[in-house]
């Protein structure tokens, strides 16, 4: 396809069926699986079906995607270091202690929602919760860390505890 075949914008399936099979090997070479590339693609398109946006030509159309789409394996990647996290946790722990499945999705469900939440926040803020809150350091010790003032921490904490509140 040309970039001048788009004379008016395209619809989506237009787009599906010319972008498609493009952007799914895209991904397969990305990311170096056919099954997540295929779920990938698919889910790009959901969100083009679900926030439609105009194309003039077939090179918009695939920067729009492909930027999607790279958007899409970082969250991928990010998800399934937070599912490996948790996974080593688990296999610390003794066998008796582990918990059931329906009680491991609930934490893995919890554990993406607080990590959507903390990348929404400025980086500082989020490492001053999370090691204040999370690994129990003091205001000092996190001040150290960061190199900041323990008044500066507890400004990050704060910040980072409106911000969940006012999320949930």
């Amino acid at each position: 396809m040309e970039t001048s075949d788009y004379a008016f914008p395209p619809s989506v399936e237009t787009l599906y069926h010319d972008h498609h099979p493009w952007l799914q090997s895209w991904l397969r070479r990305r990311l170096g699986n056919a099954a997540d590339a295929a779920d990938l693609a698919q889910d790009a398109f959901v969100r083009l079906l679900t926030t439609p946006r105009k194309f003039g030509s077939l090179p918009e159309a695939r920067v729009y995607l492909r930027t999607m789409a790279g958007g899409l394996c970082v969250d991928l990647w990010r998800r399934r270091r937070i599912e490996q996290a948790w996974l080593d946790t688990l296999a610390a722990q003794p066998e008796a202690r582990a918990p059931s499945a329906e009680h491991q999705a609930i934490v893995l469900e919890a554990l993406h929602e607080i990590d959507r939440l903390l990348r929404a926040l400025p980086v500082k803020a989020a490492h001053a919760f999370v090691m204040a809150a999370g690994s129990g350091m003091s205001e000092k010790e996190v001040a150290a860390e960061l190199g900041v003032s323990t008044r500066m921490v507890r400004k990050y904490v704060a910040q980072a505890m409106l911000h969940c509140l006012q999320t949930l």
